[in-house]
């Protein structure tokens, strides 16, 4: 089985430093931009984000049948990254812009340009996705592949959490609004280049029969059938809802709780380093300890962290900091570990049924995924309006108190949670190379 080369890994991590630097924007601060620069309420944001997620019910699985049946002569998934590199970025702009019009009209662009991005973002995200298990069939080097990924995938969220406000108050110069538009203008310029550059650096390798013509219909069945894959939705779903849902209000933890509005930038920036470091060291684990296992242990180990965080004062800054940075060390040390399953469990839907459908089973995780963000920013949002939280303004002890239990408590119960799913994870190291060795003449 092939060896992938270090400069076709990093090509492929690119790609996701471009996603990121929208998905980490979405996370860290469209909430605090739709309600402290748009002037929309908490609830009616976390409703909005909630909401949107229906149609992603629909235009995922529409997006990975389509990708499965993609066949040109770059491949099946690279060739999105060409043809919507620049539709993304241009909805990016949209997406962070404040037009103005009349509170009502600026909830209903909010939604639309929300919902053309997240379409936007499910049509790039799941073929690039869905490329990083076609460009090797071996094991091993999958794990690498998504180690290369998620520390690229933290760098663009190093990118936003350490140069957004610095940028917002730069460009705009005393105009907020402006300034979150142009930052994400220069954000979404340099994502566009970065996918260009992943997909003339990367080659797919496992491919699918081109005489398989999968429907739609029988392709959900297949699907279904996956034992494995449903456990990784709702992994991806409880990891999501609490992760987001702490992302969301760490700006709110750190200028209303913390009472430090200045340490915002260095506070975002210490979770990511810690996030690349943790991706970084995700391959060595993997050597020495079976991921299924580890995966687990890291989830444990991400919840005492988030639970040990609620007791700590406003006044212990640095702890804040250390414990912020653990939290994102340990959790984002398991996410290649959970990408690389996901091309383990397509394996076991091929061997299981005798069809592949790469594309299938990435665009119903990344569903759930999505789900999970959309739930983890719907409950920060309906906490601040049910802890009587005011845009930019004082807030009272019962807000501050609500802020820090929704910041602590409320992911911990996330990750115990995927915790638990996953002891019913059966795809350890050893029946994954059982697997790979029957399928050795289709995935060569």
């Amino acid at each position: 089985m092939s060896v992938i080369a270090i400069k076709e890994k990093i090509a492929y991590g690119l790609g996701d430093t471009a996603s990121n630097i929208i998905f980490q924007t979405v996370m860290m601060f469209l909430l605090i931009f739709y309600t402290d620069v748009v002037g929309l309420s908490p609830a009616t944001v976390g409703t909005l984000f909630l909401v949107v997620r229906v149609f992603d019910a629909i235009t995922d699985p529409l997006m990975g049948s389509l990708a499965d049946r993609t066949h040109t002569r770059w491949g099946q998934f690279r060739p999105y990254l060409l043809w919507l590199a620049i539709p993304f970025g241009l909805i990016s702009v949209l997406a962070f812009t404040t037009p103005d019009l009349s509170d009502t009209s600026k909830l209903i662009f909010a939604f639309v340009t929300y919902t053309l991005l997240m379409i936007a973002y499910t049509a790039i995200n799941i073929p690039y996705c869905a490329l990083g298990g076609v460009l090797t069939a071996n094991p091993k080097e999958r794990v690498s592949i998504q180690s290369y990924r998620f520390v690229c995938a933290m760098l663009g969220g190093v990118i936003v959490a350490s140069c957004t406000m610095p940028l917002v108050e730069w460009f705009g110069n005393g105009d907020t609004a402006k300034g979150y538009q142009l930052t994400m203008a220069a954000m979404s310029l340099g994502g566009v280049v970065l996918f260009l550059l992943c997909f003339a650096g990367t080659k797919e390798r496992v491919h699918t029969n081109k005489t398989q013509k999968t429907p739609f219909l029988e392709g959900l069945r297949h699907l279904w059938s996956n034992d494995q894959a449903r456990l990784l939705c709702m992994s991806g779903l409880f990891l999501l809802t609490g992760q987001v849902l702490r992302i969301t209000l760490a700006v709110y933890y750190v200028k209303y709780f913390l009472q430090r509005e200045d340490l915002i930038t260095a506070f975002m920036t210490t979770g990511m380093v810690g996030s690349m470091l943790g991706c970084a060291l995700a391959q060595k684990l993997a050597q020495h300890i079976c991921k299924v296992k580890a995966y687990i242990g890291l989830q444990i180990i991400a919840a005492i962290i988030c639970a040990v965080s609620f007791f700590i004062q406003a006044e212990q800054i640095i702890i804040a900091f250390v414990a912020f940075f653990l939290w994102k060390f340990f959790l984002d040390m398991a996410s290649p570990l959970l990408w690389a399953k996901m091309a383990d469990t397509i394996d076991y839907g091929q061997w299981k049924t005798g069809t592949r459908v790469t594309g299938m089973v990435y665009s119903t995780v990344i569903f759930f995924i999505k789900l999970g963000i959309a739930l983890g920013g719907a409950i920060a949002g309906w906490a601040l309006a049910y802890y009587g939280y005011v845009a930019d303004a004082v807030q009272t002890n019962t807000t501050k108190e609500g802020i820090l239990l929704s910041f602590t408590l409320y992911p911990a119960i996330g990750s115990l949670i995927v915790a638990g799913i996953m002891r019913w994870y059966i795809l350890d190291d050893n029946r994954v190379a059982q697997i790979q060795q029957e399928l050795q003449p289709a995935t060569d």
